[in-house]
């Protein structure tokens, strides 16, 4: 069985892909911190 992770908040979005014989898969983060650090926050 394969099991799709989605997390969200404000400003990072996070999946994952984990299945129960190969353990985690994949995985992505996308952040949008670096974009704000250029205005202080």
């Amino acid at each position: 069985m394969s099991v799709l992770g989605i997390e969200t908040s404000c400003d990072e979005t996070a999946v994952a892909i984990y299945d129960a014989h190969h353990g985690l898969v994949a995985h992505q983060i996308y952040s949008q911190i670096p974009l704000h650090a250029r205005y202080g926050g």
